[in-house]
């Protein structure tokens, strides 16, 4: 994600402060190796068992991983007459995983016949991620997609005092957040539970999964739904923010004054 979307350096354009020029289409791939065992599981089989699975960065898309036909049970496949055009990787034919009394359909594609400039797809598979029971990298279970090496998570204590509004009614108001920064997306703050008017607060069915920091819970305000989330059990990139609540929603306000002088 970091290197395919801005200001990564294989987004469609550069940033405004650099000393470089890159000389290739607009649209850009790159491929690498991943450099662990990765298995899918579907119906009680295993269906692509790998060590020498490769990451693809598009321009604009999260990365996929590609591996070996070899190292996939091509005897649980089935090819379908659904194919489809990449401009930019050439055409590609699909397959329907079965297993059992079980289908996942046109699951699994290909590049058969890639173009030049992408040679390296041939003789490599890849699979839509949520059509498969499970994955792993190696003995842990990852849910969401796989992690990008790229991409980072960073929560910091930070002194800024932090206030949440709604309606000009404070919500939280805190002077020990935590700052979380990740890779491609704006800077949020993370309140304390104590520091929030968790009276005003109604838990919500809503729940999202992030591959970097866990499962979310939301909560919802009168006239904001699903205005605050929190990640009770965070992954360990994530653990400082457990306990803590972050706001965003267009009715709510988050003030933020700068950190105290030390």
């Amino acid at each position: 994600m970091s290197l395919t979307k801005q200001p990564g350096p294989l987004a469609g354009s550069l940033g405004d402060e650099v000393n470089f020029t890159i000389d290739g289409p607009a649209h850009r791939l790159f491929m690498h190796d991943f450099p662990r065992r990765v298995r899918a599981r579907f119906a009680g089989e295993t269906v692509l068992d790998t060590e020498r699975g490769r990451l693809l960065h598009e321009t604009g898309l999260l990365p996929v991983l590609y591996v070996p036909e070899e190292d996939v049970r091509t005897d649980l496949l089935e090819k379908t007459v659904h194919s489809t055009h990449c401009p930019f990787k050439g055409d590609a034919v699909y397959w329907t995983v079965r297993a059992g009394d079980r289908a996942a359909e046109n699951a699994v594609w290909g590049y058969p016949e890639p173009k030049p400039e992408t040679a390296w797809l041939r003789g490599h598979m890849a699979f839509y991620w949520d059509r498969m029971d499970a994955w792993f990298d190696e003995d842990e279970e990852v849910k969401g997609h796989l992690r990008d090496p790229f991409h980072r998570v960073d929560a910091r204590t930070t002194s800024r005092r932090v206030r949440v509004l709604l309606d000009g009614e404070v919500v939280a108001e805190t002077g020990r957040p935590k700052l979380l920064s990740e890779t491609g997306l704006p800077n949020r703050y993370y309140i304390p539970a104590e520091d929030v008017r968790r009276d005003l607060l109604t838990r919500s069915a809503k729940r999202t999964f992030c591959p970097y920091k866990g499962e979310a819970t939301y909560w919802s305000l009168a006239g904001a739904e699903d205005a605050a989330w929190s990640y009770e059990e965070p992954l360990e990139d994530a653990a400082k923010i457990e306990g803590y609540l972050s706001f965003d929603h267009e009715a709510v306000t988050v003030e933020s004054q700068p950190p105290l002088a030390s």
